[in-house]
């Protein structure tokens, strides 16, 4: 296995460009397992680690190497509640953005946020930028639209967030464990809410018809509330796996996206 490690974007791409069927570690929490299991044994493997136009963050824009022990000081209540969710304190040093989206896993901790926000993700290659809706990056089970010349560059937030947010998550246990149904709930001054599901569904959702309903709510009471928690379950789609049933999927990010909405009315 031969490893290069470039220390800007240009030296990245170049390297992808050189050997399109690299695989491109950002912190490796996740392909080092299928490394370690045998299951990933690639011939060359391009680290950006030390890339610094990945590490960049700021108010509107969360580059791809941004760590979740970074995230975990942000101002957004939200981002902050999910990086502390991310594994131990070692994964959280080594763990990035860019890798959740990488990965595309339906349960990745941070991709509910930016759905529920509709951040944007760009992405780079050397024939140029590009900047595709949350929604167009993540198309299936653990599948983006990623192409095999491309960098997640990171992404980019609304010039507008909303004022309060919530994420919420549920595991086989307390800590260090992947979602069985995770939410992140938005409201704004105005009502506006939105909700993003995952773990629920082969990518992450939007629970649209949860969110109109609760948007014409300026002070929901528990009949409201209720409804919603309904909706929600409703419309999410989880499947039976080894880590949970569908049927307890189903019910549990109903009880999580109240909780979290709860938390955003107060």
């Amino acid at each position: 296995m031969e490893i290069v490690r470039p220390d800007n974007l240009v030296g990245a791409l170049d390297a992808l460009a050189s050997h399109p069927d690299a695989l491109v570690l950002a912190g490796g929490t996740d392909a080092m397992v299928l490394v370690n299991a045998g299951i990933l044994r690639p011939e060359y493997v391009i680290s950006l680690r030390h890339v610094e136009e990945l590490k960049a963050w700021n108010a509107g824009f969360i580059g791809a190497g941004v760590t979740y022990s970074r995230l975990e000081e942000s101002d957004i209540v939200a981002l902050a509640e999910l990086s502390r969710t991310v594994g131990s304190p070692q994964i959280r040093a080594a763990g990035t953005l860019g890798g959740n989206l990488g990965t595309a896993s339906p349960a990745g901790d941070a991709l509910p946020f930016l759905a529920a926000v509709d951040a944007t993700v760009e992405l780079v290659s050397k024939q140029g930028a590009r900047t595709l809706a949350w929604d167009e990056f993540l198309i299936g089970p653990k599948q983006s639209a990623l192409g095999p010349d491309e960098i997640i560059l990171g992404a980019r937030l609304p010039d507008e967030m909303p004022g309060k947010t919530a994420f919420a998550k549920i595991g086989v246990r307390q800590a260090m464990v992947i979602s069985i149904a995770s939410v992140c709930v938005t409201r704004n001054e105005a009502g506006a809410t939105t909700v993003a599901l995952g773990a629920v569904g082969p990518t992450v959702l939007r629970a649209r018809r949860a969110e109109m309903m609760m948007s014409a709510e300026r002070a929901p009471d528990e009949a409201a509330m209720d409804e919603f928690q309904r909706l929600v379950s409703e419309e999410s789609r989880p499947i039976t796996d080894h880590r949970s049933t569908a049927e307890y999927r189903k019910m549990a990010v109903g009880v999580l996206a109240r909780r979290a909405l709860e938390r955003c009315l107060v």
